[in-house]
């Protein structure tokens, strides 16, 4: 399947099957986020992965997975990541969300669901892994085989602003 057409059928998962998914998939799809590219390649990124019983039921304690048998936390090393001298910004959460999005491509290349989450309460999941003041969760990406039937790959020319109004011409922003 080319890219475009993988992405089209990717969307966020909320129903999963009682099925785990098998370690290989799993070092497939940790290997699509180390290979994803970093600021000045400084590699600041941890991936926690959570495929038990005991571990998804301290990540509920911050998020909903809806369900997923699988869950890895995304966090990066603040201390690692390049920072741009210009403004100061941090690549943190840029190198995690880089990261998280290859794992979330490979997964649906593999056949299994994602959802995308953000919406947690970091305080909980630091307390409840152990993580260090230098390691900040960023994303929580939640897998495994989807309960129910997939979204359209084509609804995306409903659901979507119109792309001629996300490109930008070189003048500015504008009015466009």
């Amino acid at each position: 399947m080319d890219f475009l057409n993988l992405a089209k059928k990717r969307y966020s998962v909320r129903a999963y099957q009682k099925k785990s998914v098998a370690q290989e998939t799993i070092d497939k799809i940790l290997q699509a986020g180390w290979v994803a590219p970093t600021a000045a390649n400084l590699q600041p990124n941890k991936f926690l992965v959570l495929n038990d019983e005991q571990s998804l039921s301290k990540l509920a304690k911050g998020t909903n997975t809806h369900g997923a048998p699988l869950a890895i936390v995304i966090c990066a090393d603040k201390t690692v990541a390049w920072v741009r001298p210009f403004d100061k910004a941090s690549m943190v959460e840029i190198d995690a969300t880089i990261a998280t999005d290859h794992m979330m491509m490979q997964a649906e290349d593999l056949g299994l669901g994602s959802c995308w989450l953000t919406y947690f309460d970091p305080s909980i999941i630091r307390q409840e892994f152990n993580l260090p003041d230098n390691l900040v969760p960023v994303n929580i990406l939640a897998l495994g085989y989807a309960d129910g039937a997939p979204a359209s790959p084509e609804r995306h020319s409903t659901a979507r602003k119109p792309l001629d109004s996300m490109v930008v011409p070189p003048s500015g922003m504008g009015s466009r």
